[in-house]
């Protein structure tokens, strides 16, 4: 894969996990557990900075997520957490999430020998994020 197309790959992570973690700050009324959410969407920002830096620097603009993948994201927040809104349930789904990006991003990593360093940075950065929050989310099971 392309520089381009694992920036357009971490910016649909970065943005689907910032709108995650807005939603799942709404379910929740532990200041505790707000201010980690807080903490997890500033770490998200940065990370969307460099790759909108990165966009930049080629010359492109990231491409938009899907209408759908954000309401079903939406909607799997508010399904998941109709009976159960718990920090307990809502660390659950953030973990799966982080999850599924970890995945992702080590996918990309192994299918793209050809990326720019600059670029595996920047997506080695996410995993590891991604890895951070999973670890910080464990206290709230």
């Amino acid at each position: 894969m392309d520089d381009l197309t694992i920036l357009n790959e971490i910016h649909k992570g970065v943005t689907m996990g910032m709108s995650s973690l807005e939603e799942v700050a709404k379910k929740s009324s532990d200041n505790e557990f707000k201010d980690e959410l807080s903490t997890q969407y500033n770490t998200y920002q940065t990370t969307l900075d460099k790759v909108n830096e990165a966009f930049a620097q080629i010359g492109e603009i990231p491409d938009d997520t899907p209408m759908a993948q954000k309401v079903m994201g939406w909607t799997g927040i508010q399904m998941n957490t109709i009976n159960d809104s718990s920090n307990t349930k809502l660390s659950e789904l953030l973990i799966q999430g982080y999850d599924m990006g970890v995945i992702k991003g080590f996918k990309l990593l192994n299918q793209s020998p050809e990326a720019t360093q600059s670029v595996k940075d920047i997506l080695n950065g996410f995993i590891r994020l991604q890895e951070n929050n999973i670890n910080r989310l464990k206290k709230f099971l």
